[in-house]
C-alpha cells in the first residue's frame, strides 16, 4: 500500500512490527524535517556554484546608485553649469531683496552700490572709472597674451599663445576649409538669384 504496510489479512505481529517500523522512519524524518525547517535555500548559477543572493543584491543597489548619481550628474550638466550658478544666484538675490524693507530709503546701502555701478550713455565720467577699473584689474596678475600681426583664422577663433613667433606652420586646412564655405556660400547665393531672376 502507499503507506508502507503490507496489503489484505495481515496477523497482529506482523502489524505491531510495521506500525513499529513506521514510527521509527517518522521519527528520522522528523530530525531530517527540523534541519530542513531552518534551513537556507541554497541558489546555483548554470555552471553549479552558489550565488550569494544578498551580495548580488548589494551589488545591484551600489550600480543602481551610480547609474542614479551618473544621471543627476549629466542631468545637472544637461542644464549647463553656468545657466545653474546664474540661477542660484537670482534667487539668493531675490530672497536678499525680500528680506529688505519695501520703502528704500537714501541711506541705503545696495541701493546706492547698485546705482554707483550702472553705466549711463553720456556720462563724462564713465570713461575715468572704466581707466580707473582697467588699471585696478592690470594690477591683478593677468596671463601675457599675443600682440603682433593679425594671426590667420582659425575654426574655433582662438588667438595664439603670447610666445607665438607669427609663422604659420600648418598644412593648409584651415584656409581650404574657409575657401569650401565660402565657395558654398556664393554658390548657393547665386543660385538663389538665378532662381528669383525672373520674377
Amino acid at each position: 500500500m502507499l503507506s508502507g504496510v503490507k496489503a489484505g489479512l495481515v496477523s497482529a505481529d506482523v502489524l505491531r512490527r510495521e506500525q513499529q517500523e513506521l514510527r521509527r522512519h517518522e521519527r528520522n524524518n522528523k530530525q531530517l524535517e527540523e534541519e530542513s525547517r531552518h534551513s537556507e535555500t541554497v541558489f546555483r548559477d548554470k555552471s553549479g556554484r552558489r550565488r550569494d543572493l544578498a551580495q548580488e543584491r548589494l551589488e545591484q543597489k551600489q550600480k543602481a546608485e551610480a547609474k542614479a548619481e551618473r544621471e543627476e550628474q549629466y542631468a545637472k550638466w544637461g542644464k549647463g553649469l553656468a545657466q545653474g550658478r546664474q540661477q542660484e544666484q537670482n534667487v539668493e538675490d531675490a530672497l536678499k531683496e525680500m528680506q529688505k524693507p519695501l520703502a528704500r530709503y537714501i541711506d541705503d546701502e545696495d541701493l546706492d552700490r547698485m546705482l554707483r555701478e550702472q553705466e549711463r550713455d553720456g556720462d563724462p565720467m564713465a570713461e575715468f572709472i572704466k581707466k580707473r577699473k582697467a588699471k585696478e584689474n592690470k594690477e591683478k596678475k593677468e596671463k601675457p597674451r599675443y600682440n603682433g600681426p593679425a594671426p590667420p583664422l582659425n575654426r574655433f577663433n582662438i588667438w595664439p599663445g603670447h610666445r607665438w613667433d607669427g609663422v604659420d606652420r600648418s598644412n593648409g586646412f584651415e584656409q581650404q576649409r574657409f575657401a569650401r564655405l565660402a565657395n558654398r556660400k556664393a554658390v548657393q547665393e547665386l543660385a538663389y538669384k538665378w532662381s528669383v531672376e525672373d520674377m
